[in-house]
């Protein structure tokens, strides 16, 4: 399943660390942050759950850049 989210982000190299951090996170299958649109692509596993999977993305891309955000609600 692909899903695409809002962010926000101050800059691409923040960008670039949240796409590293999201595509690290168990359940994610592939992560593309694009800057300049402030889009998310995921791709999760076939047996991931995207609402719980999407919560660690998220707690996972704070550790990189604590004041990213993705709007997922």
């Amino acid at each position: 399943m692909k899903k695409t989210y809002k962010i926000d982000v101050d800059c691409a190299a923040c960008a670039d660390k949240m796409e590293v951090a999201a595509s690290k996170t168990p359940g994610v299958k592939e992560a593309s942050v694009n800057f300049m649109t402030l889009k998310m692509k995921l791709e999760f596993e076939e047996d991931a759950d995207p609402d719980t999977v999407i919560k660690e993305v998220l707690k996972n891309c704070k550790k990189v850049e604590s004041d990213c955000e993705i709007f997922f609600d």
